[in-house]
């Protein structure tokens, strides 16, 4: 019946009204789907507001290779949710219960199943009034408002948006772009001045006949090194593809396509077999990782690929408006990127043939031209808490005492500019790569200053530095601080308490029931898994295998 109620609910909605919850989550991102999950199983009536049509975010829209890291310090739920998708797969028949790598349609089934089963609200389309839909008295945000004009009010919020629309509506300080690397001390921080990755590794001409920049080139140049700026990392699509005929489709050609806008890719092609003394391969120009039948989630890779480098930055303040378009922008770019590889007579031949034996899949994103329906926005805003994490909670201050959940993956931030150098080449800047140790995540850094808002708690545009972020901002991340933000509404609700007053120790001991992780064990997930397996309910039957 939960089930039942979820789907009606999501699919048709309700007549505009106000409605009355304890805890409202507003954006169904993996982050925002934990978040839901974590309070409803604490027993707070919740509802889940997406504004799209499709709960997961990254999680379920092309990002199926996980961003792991360290796999060890993955634990609550978001290591269910991998165990689960595991099930789906019968992972264990190869003692390896949890599926990190795995198809979007299964991804978003077991997403919506924990929704269900928790017992959450799911209301699709349901987004937030561009203007006034934050309501505030005081200190507390009453209600928000969406579209439609239906009027959520609650206790407790939560923002899990990419965007951080409810977090600016509530007047929470916030930041975009990049901060110098004199204002926290950071080596990382501000412009980059040397960008070894995904560059130019030898000369391409970046400049016409006439000495203008080429299409997808900048005649802006970088600032001094460290400088902050309000330069975005690059967004694009995790294109899901597969290299099986009965399920392939070709590569579309976009609307407006024209395949000068490809000129500098041209210009690479040309210059790397000049350089190499062969044709490059296809995973040369897009990161290709295998995911179950037949599919691999293609992401990019190289000094021009996938990424629409440069071309986001007003998306983090725009309207809805503006941001279909800077959306569309990018469907078009990463589209057309692919149709050139696989028609045009510049690109050479064996490549050619290798980028025709892929296409789109015929079974996954059906209701979106089997195009991915997220946009990977990689950072926008970033709320500046009374905490803000930087590079030294990465690298060195790696202990909280208000721990709540571990992070591992590198400082990982994707171009930001492709530039015109002294020489007339093209010239990437802005990636960066920067191991880390496996370190705490303090629950602080999903909390606004007190002197803004008692009852917004804020997972997924957390209070953190460009470089930080750049760690924190991996979906299993997300869905570790969901995890722990669920919990905290309840025990905040519990105690008639700003979410600022949780009782830190109470907090860390329902996560560690709930086989959160905060300690990093080299080879242990034992305990995690163990906990999260007998808590469970019995697996739904096996649905999808393994079948090529």
């Amino acid at each position: 019946m939960r089930t039942l109620a979820l789907l009606l609910a999501s699919a048709a909605g309700l007549a505009a009204a106000t409605h009355d919850y304890d805890l409202v989550v507003y954006g169904g991102t993996a982050g925002g789907v934990m978040t839901a999950v974590s309070g409803a199983r604490h027993g707070l009536k919740t509802v889940l507001l997406e504004p799209r049509r499709h709960v997961g975010g990254m999680a379920t829209g092309g990002l199926s290779r996980t961003d792991t890291g360290a796999r060890e310090v993955i634990g609550g739920l978001a290591l269910e949710f991998y165990y689960r998708v595991g099930n789906e797969y019968d992972m264990r028949r190869y003692k390896n219960p949890v599926a990190w790598f795995y198809e979007p349609k299964v991804g978003e089934k077991v997403m919506v199943d924990m929704l269900a089963e928790a017992g959450v609200t799911l209301l699709y389309h349901h987004r937030l009034r561009e203007s006034g839909g934050a309501v505030k008295q005081g200190l507390r945000l009453t209600e928000v408002v969406t579209e439609n004009g239906d009027r959520f009010r609650a206790k407790v919020f939560a923002d899990c948006s990419y965007e951080g629309d409810l977090m600016a509506q509530a007047k929470v300080s916030y930041t975009y772009g990049r901060e110098a690397s004199s204002q926290y001390g950071e080596a990382l921080g501000g412009v980059r001045g040397k960008t070894p990755y995904h560059q130019f590794l030898f000369d391409v001409p970046a400049l016409d006949d006439n000495g203008k920049p080429l299409p997808e080139v900048t005649a802006e140049k970088p600032l001094p090194p460290g400088s902050a700026d309000k330069g975005i990392q690059s967004y694009n699509f995790r294109i899901i593809a597969t290299n099986v005929a009965h399920n392939r489709l070709p590569w579309p050609r976009p609307h407006g396509y024209q395949a000068s806008r490809y000129e500098l890719l041209a210009r690479y092609l040309e210059a790397f077999v000049k350089n190499r003394g062969r044709s490059p391969v296809f995973h040369e120009l897009t990161l290709i990782a295998f995911i179950p039948n037949g599919k691999a989630d293609f992401n990019n890779n190289g000094p021009f690929s996938t990424d629409y480098i440069g071309k986001n930055y007003a998306y983090p303040e725009a309207g809805y408006a503006e941001r279909e378009r800077i959306w569309q922008d990018h469907t078009e770019y990463v589209q057309g990127f692919y149709y050139f590889l696989a028609n045009d007579p510049r690109v050479p031949k064996e490549l050619q043939a290798e980028v025709n034996q892929w296409g789109l899949c015929k079974d996954e994103y059906t209701d979106t031209a089997h195009w991915p329906h997220q946009l990977y926005v990689r950072e926008a805003r970033r709320m500046v808490g009374e905490f803000v994490a930087t590079q030294k909670d990465l690298q060195t201050d790696l202990s909280k005492p208000d721990v709540i959940g571990m992070g591992s993956y590198n400082s990982d931030s994707h171009n930001i500019r492709r530039f015109v150098n002294a020489r007339g080449m093209a010239e990437n800047e802005g990636d960066m790569q920067v191991s880390v140790k496996p370190y705490q995540i303090p629950f602080r850094v999903m909390l606004p200053k007190r002197s803004e808002v008692s009852n917004l708690l804020n997972p997924v545009t957390f209070s953190a530095s460009h470089a930080a972020y750049s760690s924190l901002r991996m979906e299993p991340q997300y869905m570790i601080l969901g995890h722990a933000a669920g919990t905290a509404a309840a025990l905040a609700i519990k105690a008639a308490q700003p979410v600022q007053d949780v009782s830190v120790p109470e907090l860390q001991k329902i996560l560690k029931s709930e086989g959160a992780v905060f300690e990093y064990v080299r080879n242990q997930q034992m305990d995690a898994l163990s906990i999260i397996h007998r808590k469970m309910t019995p697996p739904a039957p096996l649905r999808y295998n393994w079948e090529y």
